[in-house]
């Protein structure tokens, strides 16, 4: 018996031999393809993740301070020093440009810093004037059109950049996905090749080897095709469960960074698309409240109460508790208030109806579906046109559709530019000239996140005669489960 096991053992030691070199080879190449996905993915993580902060806080960060700057000299030095955080920023980007060895990559982290050292002269341009009193409306002026039109233009030229290292990531995973199954096919055909040189070294030892080897060519296959939760049994106590296992070992590490790549990619998207959700324009909230303030120091207190409750209307039903989905009812009260604040403002040039049929009033809708179509409504439309505009908002029910419809009758759009919006919704620009099709793109990605690319976004226009944007849902989807 022993000396039977000593021969087995040879024989083994003899196939062991054979299929060294070529294991060896193989198990090289998977951990040179796995070292290399790790070290990239690795490196496009940290550059988002860094990049991301700046994302997040740089303009709010500059405008809060550059505004506490022009309103008072004596608080600039007290809080954030703004050539500092924008010299930190130019470092950190720096650093990345330094290191990344992607061309568009390389272009636009220079874009960035050239723009931050275009930010550093207006800020050192207000900070001078603003020692000297009498320059406060031009310090307004400029804090409008230089600081929060640069820092706005630096934010979107990260927002390009995040965009990219995201498209980097989604390559990375094709190109791993794609190594690892030109890997396989070569594994399998090696674990063949070694298989037929078994034979006819021993059909006793091939018989006892050929069946966990079978199915760990099986499985190999099938992480080929993308199966990862495929695992080859180990039942043996012998070398093959050995191999066995570290394959299994080799595909749970495998699947792991695929999916880490894909969940991230998801969240990098979802938080880019929530910021865009939550964000308030600044501007309406200063314009409202130098309203409220106008109209109490003329005496119109009856005026100032109705607009301070349109003001916590529109904030109550904007906030909705932290919740992203919201009725159609709590929906067209949000516009409602918008609407009615926008009038204090614009009564000479704006009147407005909201009528949405009673029966969507349940229905659910992303928040913020509405109110940026009427703002591109108010200030592209009605603003544009001479004498007084109109817009109206209503919500209908067609057939197993919920159409809801911001229509104005201001200056409207000529085809160029109507083309150019169309484009943008389906993907083949980044931005329209003016800016405002911004909203409507954020408007559909998010309504698409949550119901499918059932639902979209139908824009009609003309020159001098208004514009009608329709968001169009299907109503079983907006239900209440």
């Amino acid at each position: 018996m022993k000396k039977k096991g000593s021969k087995l053992r040879k024989s083994l030691y003899q196939l062991i031999s054979i299929c060294l070199a070529p294991l060896i080879v193989m198990l090289v190449v998977f951990f040179l393809i796995m070292t290399q996905f790790v070290s990239s993915y690795d490196a496009i993580v940290d550059d988002i993740t860094k990049v991301n902060s700046y994302n997040l806080d740089f303009k709010e960060t500059m405008d809060s301070t550059m505004y506490s700057v022009v309103v008072n000299t004596d608080r600039a030095g007290d809080e954030t020093d703004p050539h500092k955080f924008i010299y930190n920023a130019r470092n950190d980007f720096v650093q990345l440009f330094e290191k990344n060895v992607d061309e568009k990559s390389k272009g636009q982290l220079d874009r960035i810093v050239r723009s931050l050292d275009t930010l550093e002269d207006r800020v050192t341009e207000i900070e001078k004037r603003a020692r000297y009193p009498g320059n406060y409306d031009d310090n307004l002026q400029s804090l409008d059109n230089n600081i929060r039109v640069i820092t706005q233009l630096i934010q979107e030229q990260i927002q390009e950049y995040l965009s990219h290292q995201t498209s980097n990531l989604d390559v990375l995973r094709v190109g791993l996905k794609n190594n690892l199954t030109t890997s396989v096919v070569i594994f399998t055909i090696a674990l063949v090749l070694i298989l037929i040189i078994a034979l006819f070294r021993s059909w006793k030892i091939t018989g006892q080897i050929i069946g966990p080897v079978k199915e760990l060519c099986d499985a190999a296959g099938s992480v080929g095709t993308g199966d990862f939760a495929v695992r080859a049994q180990a039942d043996a106590s012998d070398e093959l469960a050995i191999l066995s296992t570290s394959f299994n070992e080799m595909v749970e590490r495998i699947e792991t960074l695929v999916e880490d790549a894909k969940m991230e990619q998801i969240k990098l998207r979802a938080i880019e698309l929530q910021l865009l959700q939550e964000q308030i324009n600044p501007h309406f909230l200063y314009n409202t409240l130098d309203t409220i303030v106008w109209l109490a120091e003329t005496g119109e207190n009856e005026q100032v109460i109705l607009m301070v409750n349109a003001l916590s209307d529109f904030f109550r039903t904007g906030l909705s508790n932290g919740h992203d989905i919201v009725s159609v009812k709590d929906e067209g009260k949000h516009v409602e208030s918008y609407l009615k604040i926008q009038q204090f403002r614009y009564q000479d040039i704006m009147r407005y109806t909201v009528d949405i049929t009673p029966e969507l009033s349940e229905c659910r809708i992303p928040k913020l579906t509405l109110q940026p179509l009427v703002e591109n409504a108010l200030y592209h439309g009605i603003k544009n046109k001479r004498g007084k505009g109109t817009i109206n908002v209503l919500g209908r029910r067609i057939g197993e559709f919920m159409v809801l419809t911001v229509k104005d009758d201001g200056i409207g759009m000529d085809s160029e530019t109507l083309r150019s919006l169309h484009m943008l919704l389906e993907g083949q620009e980044r931005n329209t000239e003016d800016g405002h099709g911004f909203g409507l793109k954020n408007v559909l990605q998010r309504i698409q996140l949550t119901y499918g690319n059932d639902c979209g976004i139908e824009i009609n226009s003309q020159l001098g005669q208004g514009t009608e944007v329709k968001v169009i849902l299907p109503v079983d989807s907006c239900k209440i489960s």
